[in-house]
């Protein structure tokens, strides 16, 4: 059985985020949703998490669980308000451990505890999770992080960062953590499955010539044509380029924010005592 799937895309950070549900209970999840973050003025709006709710309520479904395919680099979860709102349970891979004890002393977050923090669930490669009368089936696929997982559902996989579109490529792998040779070994893992399987996206950026952002692809798509992994290429072929392609690459806009925010599961760091929360900048200084 497949489930039903509503996409939301958030332009300024590109990132499409689903709601997904069992057609027979309604029963639904949540998968990377997006807080509504201004980096120049320092606020957050819930626009695009309400937006979410409003249609999960118009149509009678419960939603359980917030699903995050690893911490994000480009945007900051809005889990947490999902998790007020309707009580659902935060899940990520097992391996944000790892993630979190890398990022944890760069941003001083000691309020990170060890063994996942606020995470309410740290899925195993292979478990399967219950959504209504559905199974959803982990999936780790590292490489872009150490803590990346897509998750299969029926004949539908959300697969993170790993993929993108066929004509934009894969995900970088620069971040700490992050490995060409994982990523690759990854992706074919992804691209064993049935041809016919979908594939749905986490970001989109209308690759050049294309005018519309797209973030539905299938399996055999992407084996035939993805600009960087498709045809046949070899994993020394996709190292090469992938480690190349990406020190020509900019630093994501809200990767400081974000790593800080999404290590904690979308928590902001403590407040101080005048009762604001305060993201912290890391500054190295040359010469």
């Amino acid at each position: 059985m497949s489930p039903i799937i509503h996409a939301f895309f958030n332009e300024p950070t590109n990132t499409v985020s689903y709601l997904i549900a069992d057609p027979a209970t309604g029963a639904a999840a949540v998968v990377d949703p997006v807080l509504d973050y201004d980096a120049e003025d320092g606020t957050v709006d819930t626009a695009s998490a309400e937006e979410i709710l409003a249609k999960a309520t118009a149509l009678g479904w419960t939603i359980g669980l917030v699903l995050e395919t690893h911490a994000h680099a480009d945007h900051l979860s809005a889990a947490p308000l999902f998790k007020a709102r309707t009580g659902a349970k935060i899940g990520i891979g097992e391996h944000i451990r790892d993630v979190q004890k890398v990022f944890r002393p760069m941003f001083g977050a000691d309020d990170v505890k060890d063994g996942g923090g606020d995470f309410d669930l740290l899925f195993k490669d292979g478990e399967r999770i219950v959504l209504g009368e559905l199974v959803i089936e982990v999936m780790a696929v590292p490489g872009h992080t150490a803590a990346d997982v897509a998750y299969k559902v029926g004949d539908a996989v959300f697969v993170g960062d790993s993929l993108f579109m066929p004509d934009y490529g894969t995900a970088r792998t620069d971040f700490p953590g992050g490995d060409a040779r994982q990523l690759y070994r990854s992706i074919q893992r992804l691209l064993s499955l049935p041809g016919d399987t979908r594939l749905f996206m986490c970001h989109d950026y209308k690759a050049p010539g294309r005018d519309q952002y797209r973030w539905e692809t299938s399996v055999a798509e992407q084996r035939a044509a993805n600009v960087h992994i498709g045809g046949g290429k070899s994993e020394d072929e996709f190292v090469a380029m992938r480690e190349a392609r990406d020190k020509t690459l900019d630093t994501p806009k809200l990767l400081l924010p974000a790593i800080q925010v999404n290590i904690r599961a979308g928590r902001f760091p403590p407040a101080e005592t005048n009762g604001v929360s305060y993201l912290r900048i890391p500054v190295t200084i040359r010469g």
